[in-house]
């Protein structure tokens, strides 16, 4: 992609709203603008990260047989009736009318419309199990939007629902849940502790939430150290998992477990529920048994806050006057600098060095801008992207570019001549398209 084609509205000033560092530097390199308080547009490098997540999430579902659907914003405001979370839910819950009087709701979570779908389609214990899953914006109306899209009143989520036939199969659901979102983080390249949490308003047995630490973070949680040197392999089991300590405020706050425990505020970026009959009874979902006999379902829910989850992850990886993207998650993976784009030779050599990267099929944010070198250097740096190529006259009259890994903060120069190899070799921390 060349950066003079491309639309990134830089803001060369700390935006007055931003209180902390990820809502600050989402604005300023460009990903999101303020909308209204709480409601942001999703600018083009802002939407790439969202691909990537989205992307992330898919493949791992999919490969678990997890069926992506897609319910209406706008929720028949019966369902939430039938229950009884319609006056429940409280003042966070935007409804309207339509011209015929009928009462909707902009959905702040679905619930209520997926057990409606299976009470009308999952006739038969033959139906289940079954997982449908979805990602859609959702809509709260918060009393005090902060902290930029963590607490916004519009919010992507990835929020899937299971359907058993007893409890036993409905805790095996939640248990592959529960590996699934850990690997899912990993992937990412995130840092993720699962704490055990209550149910609050959605309710239900069973509940774990995935954190991110943060000192900006609305959360806290009271943990055993001892889960900070846990291998994916190991973490990602619930069993295993369980036998450590590692809680939510609501129910790990007390003064011993002050003492003997780790513990830390934190941002929540996913949540997940095991609901048994909850839901099922109130609305009266049933399915015929093996018995022949109508039953409820057993039923789990499982939330990963997608926009809340791009700032987290700059929250964990940033400093205040830039982003450094895990890998995974990194709008592009290389951003290749023109320092002088008036110079023939130097952009001879830089058009030939991008041609060369999408060869491989590595993203790539190509600067032929007119911009000064040192605006571009340090546009470069704020957006943060893994590998930054440099190319400018007085390395290309020693034969040399210069390329610098923004993660471990290490410089190269490199031979012209030797380019193609070094990209050759460092493939594997490059993710291609």
């Amino acid at each position: 992609m060349l950066l003079s084609e491309y639309f990134i509205p830089v803001l060369k000033e700390n935006p007055k709203e931003a209180e902390i560092k990820s809502h600050n530097l989402m604005i300023k390199s460009g990903m999101i603008s303020q909308h209204v308080s709480g409601i942001y547009h999703w600018l083009p490098l802002g939407v790439r990260v969202i691909d990537k997540i989205t992307n992330i999430i898919r493949k791992h579902l999919a490969k678990n047989n997890i069926l992506e659907i897609t319910t209406p914003y706008l929720q028949n405001a019966a369902l939430w009736r039938s229950s009884n979370r319609y006056d429940s839910y409280g003042k966070e819950m935007m409804k309207l009318q339509d011209r015929h009087g009928q009462e909707l709701i902009l959905g702040p979570t679905n619930e209520e419309v997926i057990t409606d779908i299976a009470k009308k389609f999952f006739l038969s214990y033959k139906n289940l199990p079954k997982i449908l899953y979805q990602i859609q914006w959702k809509f709260r109306d918060e009393i005090r939007p902060r902290f930029g899209v963590l607490r916004g009143r519009e919010f992507l989520m990835k929020d899937a629902y299971s359907f058993d036939y007893d409890f036993e199969s409905s805790m095996i659901t939640y248990s592959k849940i529960f590996q699934i979102y850990n690997e899912i983080f990993d992937e990412m390249g995130l840092n993720i502790i699962a704490a055990e949490a209550d149910s609050s308003e959605i309710g239900g047995k069973v509940s774990h939430e995935f954190h991110i630490l943060s000192d900006i973070g609305e959360s806290e949680i009271y943990f055993d150290k001892n889960i900070l040197d846990l291998k994916i392999d190991q973490k990602k089991y619930l069993d295993f998992y369980s036998s450590f300590y590692s809680k939510t405020s609501e129910l790990g706050k007390t003064e011993e477990n002050k003492k003997e425990f780790f513990h830390s505020k934190s941002i929540e970026v996913g949540q997940i529920f095991n609901f048994d009959t909850k839901y099922s009874k109130k609305m009266d979902a049933k399915f015929t048994n093996k018995e022949g006999h109508n039953s409820h379902f057993f039923m789990g829910s499982y939330g990963i806050g997608i926009s809340r989850l791009v700032a987290a992850a700059i929250e964990e990886n940033s400093d205040e006057n830039s982003i450094t993207w895990p890998k995974k998650l990194s709008p592009f993976q290389v951003s290749l600098i023109n320092l002088e784009q008036n110079n023939s030779r130097v952009v001879e050599i830089s058009d030939n060095l991008y041609k060369m990267l999408q060869s491989y099929n590595i993203e790539v944010l190509y600067d032929d801008s007119l911009k000064q070198a040192g605006y571009k250097l340090k546009f470069h740096h704020l957006i943060g992207f893994p590998l930054q190529i440099i190319v400018s006259s007085k390395l290309i009259s020693k034969n040399y570019v210069e390329c610098i890994f923004k993660r471990e903060n290490i410089s190269h120069k490199i031979e012209i001549g030797n380019f193609e190899k070094f990209i050759k070799s460092n493939l594997n921390d490059l993710v291609k398209i």
